[in-house]
């Protein structure tokens, strides 16, 4: 189930237009809904104001007709200034541009003099070229003046397949597209440009989307709560999995913050292998954690001996180097459920090959920019290098960030939009890692375990709130957990016995 949170390329969005106006919706139409939801926009984020409309030569431009004919009946001052001739615009877009009967302006930064407030309508999603010319210099005049921005659609210049800038692109405080979301509204740099971001039902039919099979998605736990390992009445710990953790000598914060998380998100045991030599620093600082010693690499492979460790995690604060990429190995070859991050990644950038052609079950790789880089020689945008990258390796890439990206062998991504910036604190990576750790050890998918990961990563940053470090966020699981359980369940059920009769 997808409630609504399938992103639609620029090409897609198109073929939905399309298929509407298969079934019977008229061009006209849908633009004359697109245009009053961005009216309607303007006028419940603003007082009554004068503003200028900014049409470009498409159908974008259409929609800023229309949009200024609904405010100016409200009473509100609207010029308009369009980039071409009335008579090269697309059939539907001059319908509406024919309705205005207020005059046409050239044109030029000069319509932006006395403006309170801009509509961006000049270049929609699609555009995939630089913005030269009289354009650029209006929409960077537009930028310069720091007037408050409506865009249409997605604001001018911003790609919206990738979320790459085009030339330039001035920064909007609401954003209105239609029927879905684009990648170029969750991707970054456009999702910095976006603001808020308003979905409008212009009267296109859900059903399109089974003709269009969209693979992208904006994370939510719409598209993964379904399936969510929840404890039950019957169960024991033993059913609950049994994560196994990798420590190393010096780095030992990074592995405990992975076995906690493990077992915050529901693994019912977790095993955290450290050297020996280290052994009673883990140990003394770990409770619910079991601790393991082990002396080298072929003792971490006789732990996994015990098929009850039916989930691995290795990489934070493991070390770089030939013990932790044969301790990488020997999990793969178990055919287990393994989660590769930090130094397990590293340690193959020699040799990614050799690490590839070893994954032969479910496994999630969890990088960032710069361990991605020393895997994958793949360019283009982030979307497209992830997907290219888990096509490549066979595992699921959680490609981390402000704008994480999750891709699967077989093509299927999400997009995660809620991590807080107080996540970029060291170490919260590694409570990533227990949580795909943890998920994978009750049985979840690999893609719907990362998927579920990042998701409540953000949301558990989001609880603490500014000031948070790592060790916050195990503790907010928990929170998430309960709010995630509410949501799972029908609303009856979740009602105390006293009002079970209103619900009946």
């Amino acid at each position: 189930m997808s409630a609504g949170k399938e992103l639609l390329t620029p090409h897609e969005a198109d073929e939905a237009d399309k298929l509407a106006m298969g079934e019977g919706a008229l061009g006209i139409d849908l633009m004359e809904a697109a245009g009053n939801a961005v009216g309607k926009a303007v006028q419940t984020r603003w007082s009554r104001r004068r503003v200028v409309v900014l049409c470009g030569p498409g159908n974008n431009g259409g929609d800023g007709f229309v949009a200024a004919r609904r405010l100016e009946a409200a009473g509100w001052p609207v010029r308009v200034g369009l980039l071409s001739s009335p008579r090269g615009l697309p059939k539907d877009a001059a319908y509406h541009a024919g309705l205005w009967r207020l005059g046409i302006e050239p044109f030029s930064a000069a319509i932006l003099d006395d403006a309170e407030l801009v509509i961006d309508a000049v270049f929609g999603s699609g555009l995939s070229r630089p913005i030269e010319g009289v354009a650029r210099r209006v929409l960077e005049d537009l930028q310069r003046r720091g007037l408050p921005i409506c865009a249409v659609d997605i604001p001018s210049g911003v790609d919206g397949a990738t979320g790459a800038v085009l030339g330039t692109a001035a920064g909007a405080e609401v954003t209105v597209t239609f029927f879905r979301k684009k990648p170029g509204h969750l991707l970054f740099p456009g999702r910095g440009l976006c603001g808020e971001v308003v979905v409008a039902d212009i009267g296109i039919s859900a059903n399109v989307l089974e003709k269009i099979a969209p693979s992208t998605f904006e994370n939510d736990p719409a598209l993964w709560l379904s399936r969510y390992p929840w404890p039950q009445a019957s169960g024991h710990k033993y059913g609950r999995g049994h994560a196994l953790i990798l420590g190393g000598s010096a780095m030992t914060g990074a592995s405990r913050l992975t076995a906690t998380a493990a077992l915050r998100v529901g693994a019912g045991l977790a095993t955290l292998a450290a050297p020996a030599s280290v052994w009673s620093v883990y140990a003394t600082a770990l409770t619910s954690v079991m601790v393991s010693p082990i002396e080298d690499a072929s003792a971490f492979a006789a732990l996994l001996g015990d098929k009850r460790k039916n989930a691995v995690a290795i990489g934070p604060g493991a070390g770089v180097g030939p013990a932790t990429r044969q301790s990488v190995l020997a999990a793969l070859a178990t055919g287990r459920a393994v989660v590769l991050d930090a130094d397990a990644i590293t340690s193959f950038s020699e040799g990614p090959e050799e690490l590839f052609a070893a994954i032969d079950g479910p496994c999630v790789l969890t990088p960032h920019e710069g361990e991605f880089a020393r895997l994958f020689d793949v360019a283009g945008d982030k979307l497209f290098r992830a997907r290219s990258a888990a096509a490549k390796s066979g595992a699921v890439i959680l490609l981390k960030g402000a704008d994480t990206v999750v891709a699967a062998p077989d093509g299927r991504a999400v997009i995660n939009s809620n991590a807080p910036p107080d996540l970029a604190t060291a170490g919260s990576g590694d409570v990533l890692t227990g949580l795909v750790a943890g998920l994978l050890a009750q049985g979840l998918g690999p893609f719907d375990a990362a998927s579920a990961a990042a998701w409540m990563h953000g949301a558990a940053a989001a609880l603490v709130g500014p000031g948070l470090i790592s060790q916050d966020l195990p503790e907010a699981i928990p929170a998430v957990l309960k709010q995630l359980k509410h949501r799972s369940q029908p609303h009856w059920r979740a009602c105390p016995a006293s009002c079970n009769e209103r619900n009946t």
